[in-house]
C-alpha cells in the first residue's frame, strides 16, 4: 500500500530536481504579443492562416491588451491596417492615422503596458513595398529611394512617439534608418525613446500568414532588394553593427526559428539587448500541425520557444504570447 504513495514522491522529486537543474527558462516577461488594428467599431476579423490573432478595431485591441496584461504579458507591438492606402503611405505618418489612435487609447486606458510600434511603410503603400519606390519598377527587380524613404520613416517615428509610444521599431530595413530616425527623435524632444531596430531581418518564405494579416503583399516583385539573404551570417553582424553604432538599443533577428544560429552568433558577438521575431509562418506550422494531429502543438510551443531563448535572445515576440503565458501561470 505504501509504495504507490512512495513512488509519487519520488516522481515529484523528479520533477523538482529537473527544474532546479533547468539551464534556459522562459518568463512571460521575456514575450511580446503583437496584435495588428485597424478602424471601425467593434471589429474582431479572424486572420485565417494566423488561427487564433484577428485584425481588431481599437476598442475590442483595448479589451484584449488588458486580458494579456491580467497574464503577465508586458508589452505589446502594434501593426496598422490602414483606411486607404498610397504611393507614399501618407497614414503611416499621419496625426490621427490608426496606430497613432491606437497608441493614445492604449496608454490612456492599459498605461502599464509598453506599447512598441512597427515603423515601416509596407502595409500603408499601395505597392506593398517598405518604400519609396523610384523609376519605373518591373516584376523582376524593385529600386527603392532610400533617403526618401528615410524621410517618411523619420516622420512616422515622431508621430508615433508625439501619440505616446514607449518604444519604436524600425523594420524596413533601409540602409541609415536607425540612425536617420534617432536623429530625427532627438531633435523632436525624443532623445530618451528606445529603438528596437530590426537589423537582421531576411527575405523569407515564413512571413506569408503576417502579410495577409495586414494585406501587405507587394503588388508587383519580392523584398529581397531589401531584406537579406536567407545564406547569409556575415552580413548579419555587418547589419547589427550598423545599427547599434546608429543608436540601436536593441536588435532583432527575425525570423527566429531557422536562424537560431545568427542569434547566438549575435548574442555571443555584442553587448546588447537581443530580440527575436517568433513569425508568422513558424506560427503557423505548429498550428496546421497539431490540428492535423501530427504533433502535440502545446509542446511543440514550449520547446520552440525555449529553443530560441537559448540560443540567446533576450526578448522573443511571438503569437504564442498568450498561450504560453496562460502556461507559466500554472
Amino acid at each position: 500500500m505504501k509504495y504507490p504513495l512512495y513512488r509519487a514522491q519520488r516522481l515529484r522529486y523528479r520533477d523538482s530536481l529537473r527544474s532546479l537543474m533547468r539551464e534556459t527558462s522562459v518568463s512571460r516577461t521575456d514575450l511580446i504579443m503583437p496584435f495588428f488594428v485597424r478602424g471601425g467599431k467593434n471589429v474582431k476579423k479572424p486572420i485565417v492562416s494566423l488561427p487564433g490573432n484577428f485584425q481588431f478595431s481599437i476598442d475590442i485591441l483595448i479589451k484584449e491588451i488588458k486580458e494579456a496584461a491580467r497574464m503577465g504579458i508586458s508589452a505589446v507591438l502594434l501593426f496598422g491596417i490602414p483606411k486607404s492606402k498610397d504611393e507614399l503611405g501618407r497614414e503611416a505618418y499621419a496625426s490621427d492615422g490608426i496606430i497613432q489612435r491606437a497608441v493614445q487609447e492604449i496608454k490612456t486606458r492599459v498605461p502599464e503596458v509598453l506599447v512598441i510600434t512597427d515603423v515601416c511603410l509596407c502595409e500603408y503603400t499601395s505597392h506593398g513595398h517598405c518604400g519609396v519606390i523610384r523609376g519605373r519598377p518591373s516584376r523582376s527587380r524593385v529600386e527603392i529611394d532610400n533617403d526618401a524613404t528615410l524621410e517618411l520613416l523619420a516622420k512616422t517615428a515622431v508621430s508615433h512617439a508625439c501619440a505616446g509610444a514607449d518604444m519604436v521599431a524600425p523594420s524596413a530595413m533601409m540602409d541609415g534608418q536607425v540612425g536617420f530616425i534617432r536623429r530625427t527623435l532627438d531633435e523632436n524632444g525624443f532623445s530618451t525613446l528606445p529603438i528596437m531596430a530590426y537589423s537582421a531581418k531576411y527575405a523569407s518564405a515564413f512571413y506569408g500568414p503576417f502579410r495577409d494579416a495586414l494585406e501587405s503583399s507587394p503588388s508587383f516583385g519580392t523584398r529581397d532588394s531589401y531584406q537579406m539573404d536567407s545564406s547569409n551570417a556575415r552580413e548579419a553582424l555587418r547589419e547589427v553593427r550598423l545599427d547599434i553604432e546608429e543608436g540601436a538599443d536593441i536588435v532583432m533577428v527575425k525570423p527566429a526559428l531557422a536562424y537560431l544560429d545568427i542569434i547566438r552568433i549575435v548574442k555571443d558577438t555584442y553587448d546588447i539587448p537581443v530580440a527575436a521575431y517568433n513569425v508568422s509562418g513558424e506560427f503557423a506550422m505548429v498550428k496546421a500541425a497539431g490540428k492535423l494531429g501530427w504533433l502535440d502543438e502545446k509542446k511543440a510551443m514550449v520547446e520552440i520557444i525555449t529553443g530560441i531563448k537559448r540560443a540567446g535572445a533576450d526578448i522573443i515576440i511571438t503569437y504564442h504570447a498568450k498561450e504560453l503565458a496562460a502556461l507559466l501561470s500554472k
